[in-house]
């Protein structure tokens, strides 16, 4: 094969990746986008604010719980990362207090054991409350964490999308300098003739 045939498809092929990496890295920031911005749209709405640093909220709180709240004390609930904290440093700590650590479908399984009589007593009506309190208190903490993929899937979505056009970049100076040196091949150089001239004369020699 001719030299500047080989140096001429390998430059094209740098080119169309080059080509696939913008797009892939286009698509990718795309997501990125489009993904932080729901994220941001739906928690905004909920308008759910961190309590100030030194509310009893906090105070309340275990110290690990109370730290991780006080980095975003006083500001509206709008990021995953700020969803996480919300429903592992608070939503999850007052359930595990009105639910003795028990979750939503350990409290109903105790309350549907329950006679009718039961439940109907004063017991029964705490118990009941519990579990419709601990329910509400999962399906948000629930949401929230849904909320809190999304926006990691939204990160790596970006991180993807610099990998794709640093290496769109990278393979379009390579396919630049490709196109360069092709000015200075001579037509008429060979390349993986010697090569195959070598074993062709070993096999005969032999």
């Amino acid at each position: 094969m001719r030299r500047k045939t080989f140096d001429a498809l390998a430059t094209i092929a740098g080119l169309v990746l080059a080509v696939v990496l913008l797009v892939a890295g286009g698509l990718l920031l795309w997501g990125h986008n489009f993904v932080s911005d729901q994220v941001h749209t739906q928690l905004a709405a909920q308008k759910i604010f961190f309590p100030p640093a030194g509310s009893p909220e906090i105070k309340a709180l275990p110290s690990t719980d109370a730290q991780a709240m006080k980095q975003y004390a006083g500001q509206q609930l709008v990021t995953g990362q700020q969803a996480e904290v919300w429903a592992d440093n608070f939503i999850a700590v007052h359930l595990r207090e009105i639910g003795a650590g028990k979750t939503y479908s350990q409290l109903s399984g105790e309350y549907m054991a329950m006679t009718p009589a039961q439940q109907a007593s004063a017991k029964g009506a705490a118990l009941n409350g519990q579990v419709q309190t601990v329910f509400r208190g999962e399906a948000l903490r629930g949401l929230l964490l849904n909320a809190y993929a999304f926006g990691k899937m939204a990160q790596i979505m970006l991180i993807a999308s610099i990998v794709a056009f640093t290496g769109a970049g990278l393979l379009l100076i390579l396919s630049i300098f490709g196109i360069a040196h092709l000015r200075h091949v001579p037509a008429g150089e060979e390349i993986f003739t010697k090569r195959a001239a070598v074993h062709t004369g070993t096999a005969a020699a032999t």
